[in-house]
């Protein structure tokens, strides 16, 4: 499951620098590093939860 999160949210970041997905706090190319910020923070949570 942390596999396939990871890789959505790369895919993410890859769509943001091509073209901007437009969502709030998304308008512009150089707004990936959101998305990035986003997916350490849910690594985090992710190896804090798993036994």
């Amino acid at each position: 499951m942390s596999k396939a999160l990871t890789v959505l949210l790369l895919l993410a970041m890859l769509i943001q620098t091509l073209r901007p997905l437009n969502l709030p706090g998304l308008r512009h190319r150089r707004d990936f590093w959101k998305i990035a910020v986003f997916a350490i923070a849910v690594m985090m949570v992710t190896v804090l939860i798993r036994p």
